[in-house]
């Protein structure tokens, strides 16, 4: 029996739309400020590594948390941007920073 590499399967999927949690963070946090709130997509699940925001308090960084690539248009982070429409940022963020998004139907 193969044991998976995930402490449970990965709740987001390649091209889902998720959000980065706007919650306050004390201390050490591994989701940048200018992200928080920000929509974007998900590139890639890079695998299940032990919690930095808990190493860095020199626990064990368990329960080990799941790490995306998350992909975002860099005009919507920056209303002011004058580079390309087309101009992208990625940011690796764990998933305890990401919620999903909600769609909405027209009816």
């Amino acid at each position: 029996m193969t044991q998976s590499p995930f402490p449970h399967s990965p709740r987001y999927t390649i091209d889902q739309a998720v959000q980065i949690d706007d919650r306050h963070a004390v201390g050490h946090c591994r989701s940048p400020k200018y992200l928080r709130g920000q929509i974007g997509q998900v590139v890639s699940v890079h695998g299940c590594f032990r919690d930095p925001e808990r190493l860095a308090y020199h626990r064990p960084g368990l329960p080990a948390r799941i790490l995306y690539k998350v992909r975002f248009r860099q005009c919507d982070l920056w209303p002011d941007y004058r580079g390309d429409e087309h101009d992208e940022l990625e940011a690796d963020i764990y998933e305890n920073w990401l919620v999903p998004v909600m769609e909405h139907s027209n009816a």
